[in-house]
């Protein structure tokens, strides 16, 4: 029963001595009563391997997971001939035991063992996988390298952000013990159309100095603003990639500035939380921090949404790293050409083959984990319309993967959200394949509502539209709740920096002003940049507001950018993708500089909030009024024409048992005051203005008649009232 295999690899497959020992397998009910029962099964060693007593494990559960006595290993590859596990010392850099698996504790193309007696807060591990490297087929197996677990709850080497590791990219990964308390706290299940989405980065949330917080930069510190958040009333944050990245990935130095991965795009583990973004080690109890953050968010309200990078992978193409998928099983992992080099849909490199049975089940396995051990309320996908192309990168009718999502038990309360594009060209906003299940990033709307605010010619249908839910592009009957509409977010300008600068002002990328976009339909206002002059300054302030006003107004889901709420700025940079500094950092002195800012952004999340007429189809008008119309100066019109630069958009409904009620958005992107005819309402009913965005408009809650003037580049909202 001690027999030591003594085996390793040599080549491209395991040799040693053959293991004699009849195999017992382990049965679901065994298992069962090991991972939770009292009076638990206890199992023996049948193995002795590299130094350890082992045995076959539980194949059905990938990743390293602690057991009663040990440790359950178990990793699968298509292709292989050997695995070892390597274990390591804390802080070490080799490996203090190798363990080959036995041949026979591989069940088809899985390799499962249970490794009796390992101290989970002593060693951390990784893999070597033998295989044959045929690179025109898309195998490249090297037995020389360490692999990280495709399944890893935790890396390590990543805790201290910017610190480069002496490993380069030879990761290793530790076993998580999870034993964080959630008491009885239900999640908030907000219905989508209630949503007020607040897109922010952990790190550079808090970490300017002005952040006032005690742990700038991490999850503690973000928890130190829950107040801020309750204050300003939004009810969702969308965290920016929070899974294990590597910061010093395409690590430059331009002219003595460090450059890092900062956006965290790049994932380098997708069951791993950032360690980087923690204010204390965790050692083996990694998350704990994150899930203390998404517990006390979900108990003042707040439902928690991780931006999630399935399209692509940190090993990049073939010049990049090779650290885990890439050697475990390359050509089913990465979408490959016929000659076995990398699709690049992703822009990022490579791109991963996401409707492939075994990525299909990663992701899967993925998200549910994310849900049941830290209570997730939703996704966001970075180029979702990735998850949607076949092996050969045609798009599907039907994407398992994307159905698969759809319908899965677990995520059935969760909240799906797609940015229906690809660096491909695949663009699918209104046609990603939903099972009225996926929420879509609006491309559409951000687009036209910035091209209208700032007075383009022949925007006023389009807008008009957009403020109405875009039914143009989502039908009303089938996918009501389907658009995230977003004037900003983290790829582009912020509002302040859209209203400021006429063109984006990247240099300090790098990349001689080449990256990032430059379609971006933002107005300077008339000065570009940073000004003295108080007539573009008001002009700004006012613009900000308009695009605030709007958005909270229009149909659909509202999604920001934080630091909007106070006039945060790039300063004209509308890639920032590689800036830890003042470039991303939200500097929370504007906070006080532009408080009228904040209170405008916190009055028109109430004033969405008090009226739900604004956040759906609630009936089917009232009094002979539609639920929406379109109106010009002069009420009840079908259409606008290329020169209207005023639109007003009427939403009327009643909910049972309560008044009816009628908003009634008016917006002026003219750069002329403009006499306007109310549409009459139902009698007993009268106009009262609520919300204008012209500076200190004394006209605010107070009773209108039937016409009205509304000044140049300002936006009005009027509600009927009995």
């Amino acid at each position: 029963m001690d027999q030591d295999t003594g085996s390793k690899i040599s080549g491209s497959k395991i040799t040693g001595s053959k293991v004699t020992e009849e195999e017992t397998c382990l049965c679901p009910d065994v298992k069962e009563s090991l991972v939770g029962a009292e009076g638990a099964i206890h199992l023996v060693p049948m193995n002795h391997v590299g130094g350890y007593d082992v045995r076959p494990g539980f194949y059905d559960i990938y990743g390293a997971t602690a057991i009663p006595g040990g440790v359950n290993f178990t990793i699968h590859s298509h292709a292989a001939t050997g695995v070892e596990l390597l274990l390591f010392r804390r802080t070490e850099d080799e490996p203090y035991a190798v363990l080959p698996f036995p041949e026979h504790y591989r069940i088809g193309n899985v390799y499962s063992m249970i490794v009796f007696k390992l101290d989970i807060g002593e060693f951390e591990y990784a893999y070597r996988v033998a295989g044959p490297w045929e690179p025109e087929k898309g195998l490249i197996f090297d037995p020389s390298k360490y692999l990280l677990d495709p399944y890893a709850k935790a890396v390590t080497g990543q805790s201290l952000w910017g610190q480069p590791s002496t490993l380069g990219q030879r990761y290793k990964a530790r076993v998580v013990k999870d034993d964080f308390d959630w008491g009885d706290n239900p999640q908030p299940l907000i219905p989508m159309q209630d949503l007020i989405i607040y897109e922010l980065h952990v790190r550079g949330y808090t970490k300017h100095g002005s952040s006032g917080v005690r742990f700038p930069g991490t999850f503690e510190g973000l928890k130190e603003k829950i107040p801020y958040l309750v204050e300003l009333g939004v009810n969702a944050v969308e965290l920016m990639p929070i899974f294990e990245f590597d910061e010093m990935l395409d690590y430059r130095e331009i002219n003595g500035e460090k450059l890092y991965n900062y956006w965290g795009y790049n994932t380098v583990s997708f069951f791993s939380p950032n360690t980087s973004y923690t204010a204390s080690k965790e050692y083996n109890r990694e998350g704990n921090e994150l899930k203390r953050l998404i517990h006390l968010l979900n108990t003042h309200g707040i439902e928690v949404y991780l931006d999630v990078v399935f399209n692509h992978t940190a090993e990049g193409n073939e010049n990049g790293p090779y650290f885990s998928f890439k050697g475990f099983d390359n050509n089913i992992y990465y979408m490959l050409t016929p000659e076995g080099f990398y699709y690049n849909f992703s822009g990022c490199g490579n791109t991963l083959n996401c409707n492939h049975p075994i990525v299909q089940q990663l992701i899967v396995s993925c998200l549910r984990y994310w849900v049941t051990a830290y209570r997730v309320d939703g996704f966001r996908f970075d180029l979702a319309s990735i998850l949607g192309r076949n092996e050969d990168g045609s798009p599907m009718d039907k994407p398992p993967l994307l159905q698969q999502l759809a319908f899965d038990p677990i995520l059935g309360n969760v909240k799906l959200i797609a940015e229906a594009w690809d660096a491909g060209g695949l663009y699918q906003v209104g046609n990603f394949p939903s099972w009225n299940r996926w929420a879509e990033w609006n491309g559409r709307y951000r687009d036209d509502m910035r091209r209208y605010l700032k007075g383009d010619e022949g925007m006023a249908q389009a807008a008009a539209l957009r403020i109405a839910g875009s039914g143009d592009i989502y039908e009303p009957s089938v996918r009501e709740n389907a658009s995230v509409n977003f004037i900003t977010c983290h790829d582009g300008f912020t509002l302040y920096d859209l209203y400021s600068y006429n063109e984006k002002h990247n240099e300090s990328n790098g990349w001689d002003n080449t990256d990032g976009s430059n379609d971006n339909h933002s107005w300077n206002c008339g000065t570009e940049g940073e000004t003295k002059n108080e007539a573009v300054n008001a002009l700004r302030r006012r613009m900000i507001r308009n695009a605030c006003a709007v958005l909270m107004c229009s149909r659909g889901i509202p999604m920001f950018l934080a630091g909007d709420e106070f006039g945060n700025t790039q300063f004209g940079n509308n890639n920032p993708y590689c800036h830890d500094d003042e470039v991303s950092w939200l500097d929370w002195s504007l906070l006080d500089k532009n408080w009228d800012i904040f209170r405008f952004f916190q009055f028109m999340i109430h004033f969405r909030k008090e009226h739900p007429v604004l956040r759906s189809n609630i009936s089917d008008g009232f009094g002979g009024l539609p639920d929406i119309s379109f109106h010009g100066t002069s009420p009840w019109i079908k259409e606008f024409s290329s020169y209207d630069r005023y639109i007003g958009v009427m939403m009327a409904g009643q909910i049972e048992g309560k008044a009816p009620e009628a908003v009634y958005i008016a917006s002026n992107a003219y750069w002329e005051q403009l006499d306007v005819v109310l549409p009459e309402l139902p009698e007993s009913m009268a106009w009262s203005l609520e919300v204008s965005t012209w500076e200190n408009d004394s006209r605010e809650g107070k009773p209108v008649e039937s016409s009205f003037v509304i000044p140049p580049r300002t936006v009005m909202v009027f509600c009927g009232k009995i």
